[in-house]
């Protein structure tokens, strides 16, 4: 039996297109995690442009706070806010404009836009992690906020609707929901 080249070259190309389009992205934050997966405080932003091969982006809010990013080309952006010295203690992972973008090597062993509620809150459970629903005023209405402390650090991973894991944030005091 004789297949069509045409058919072959077709399903070549769909397979060649669909292997980019759903691959998954990987956060090369090796260097800035340690044997556990989780994210080595402090930091400076040095070290981090260095690690990730990316420009650190300086910028002041209104209340002149000075806070630091960086846009990866995967589509990851870190964002922080700086302490005395540029000193970084905490760390913000978001995709660029929430893009649906599946993005591994996070802390923790998470992957963005692929880590469920269920999955994150079994994973998290030894640390006493509380899930709360988010409101129709949030950045995720109908989704979920869950919650940890390890060590030093809270951690506030974001769910869509969908409960797949759209935000991660590692801080050193909770967020007043009411704070921009």
């Amino acid at each position: 039996m004789q297949t069509k080249p045409f058919t072959f070259i077709a399903t070549l190309f769909f397979l060649v297109v669909s292997v980019s389009v759903f691959s998954q992205k990987t956060a090369t934050l090796n260097s800035l995690l340690d044997k556990n997966s989780e994210f080595i405080f402090p930091q400076t932003p040095d070290k981090i442009s260095k690690a990730l091969n990316v420009k650190t982006v300086f910028y002041e809010d209104a209340n002149e706070e000075k806070y630091a990013k960086w846009p990866m080309k995967t589509g990851l952006e870190l964002y922080c806010s700086l302490g005395k010295d540029n000193i970084v203690n905490e760390m913000f992972f978001t995709t660029s404009d929430n893009k649906p973008l599946v993005i591994e090597g996070l802390p923790f062993g998470l992957i963005l836009n692929k880590s469920t509620l269920q999955d994150s809150k079994t994973k998290f459970s030894k640390y006493n992690a509380k899930a709360q629903k988010l409101g129709a005023d949030s950045e995720f209405p109908g989704g979920s906020k869950l919650v940890f402390k390890k060590g030093k650090h809270y951690t506030t991973l974001l769910f869509d609707s969908k409960n797949l894991l759209k935000s991660l944030s590692l801080t050193t005091a909770l967020i007043d929901p009411a704070a921009n």
